[in-house]
């Protein structure tokens, strides 16, 4: 299990820009829920002028508090996004999330995730530990961190060995950058592929060639602020079958091409 908060900036388009306009961290949770949960994220902000933050999402759930200013704060629960998340900070505010593990959210959700796929929608009435829980109304790190631990352990999430092998599946697609084809995938795994199909689908919430793809996505826009790249390289270790490929899915998830993208880090 993890002892610290992951701490690269995958997903996150122009970090630089986003660490010199806000604060952003992580935190991990309660040990209990840690094999549920990849981390919680707290940001702040105190803005001159609007900013916007573009985020290629993971193949995960989270649930997101967040207060504007002295207005009233709001909890949602954010399915798998397909799209490229865009958001404009204004002002003064604060939110504190909850990122699950891709597949985690089921423990809690109880029901198929790929319900909330490409969905936001305003945290279930009852699913609150009482009206006094204001999570971004604490003020210190630690404060946060325990009024989300206290919500989701009121949840009761329970054990499912289901839950276990999706979670464990996605986190090898993740780390592994071999993966990269489903049915070579479901065979080192000793899986047939309709059945890791339905499993993605009903506890992650997208299928696995997404879920592979949209990592190896995120690898090629890290790769892309890091400094000139081979595109043709890239796109052959990524599994593309040509440059061209490669190119679309970046400009569409990413909302500008590889190019476009690799001169603005620079």
């Amino acid at each position: 299990m993890r002892h610290r908060p992951r701490g690269d900036s995958r997903g996150i388009l122009d970090p630089e820009r986003m660490l010199r306009e806000v604060r952003f961290r992580r935190h991990l949770p309660v040990e209990s829920l840690r094999p549920w949960v990849e981390h919680y994220w707290l940001i702040d902000w105190a803005l001159s002028t609007p900013f916007e933050q573009r985020i290629v999402p993971h193949p995960a759930v989270n649930v997101v508090f967040r207060r504007d200013g002295d207005g009233p704060e709001f909890g949602e629960v954010a399915g798998v996004g397909r799209d490229l998340f865009r958001i404009t900070l204004t002002g003064t505010g604060r939110v504190c999330g909850v990122q699950f593990r891709p597949g985690g959210f089921h423990a809690f959700w109880r029901r198929p995730v790929t319900e909330l796929t490409g969905r936001r929608v305003p945290l279930p009435a009852g699913r609150l530990a009482g009206p006094e829980l204001a999570v971004c109304a604490a003020t210190t790190d630690d404060e946060r961190c325990h009024a989300l631990d206290t919500l989701l352990t009121g949840w009761e999430p329970e054990p499912d060995p289901m839950i276990e092998e999706a979670v464990r599946l996605a986190e090898a697609i993740r780390t592994d950058r071999t993966a990269l084809r489903v049915d070579d995938f479901a065979a080192r795994h000793d899986l047939p592929v309709r059945r890791l199909q339905r499993l993605f689908m009903e506890y992650v919430g997208v299928g696995p060639k997404w879920v592979i793809r949209r990592y190896r996505l995120q690898e090629a826009v890290e790769q892309a602020a890091g400094g000139p790249l081979n595109w043709a390289d890239l796109a052959a270790d990524l599994g593309y079958s040509d440059q061209a490929h490669l190119v679309r899915d970046f400009t569409a998830v990413a909302g500008v091409s590889p190019a476009a993208y690799a001169r603005s880090m620079r």
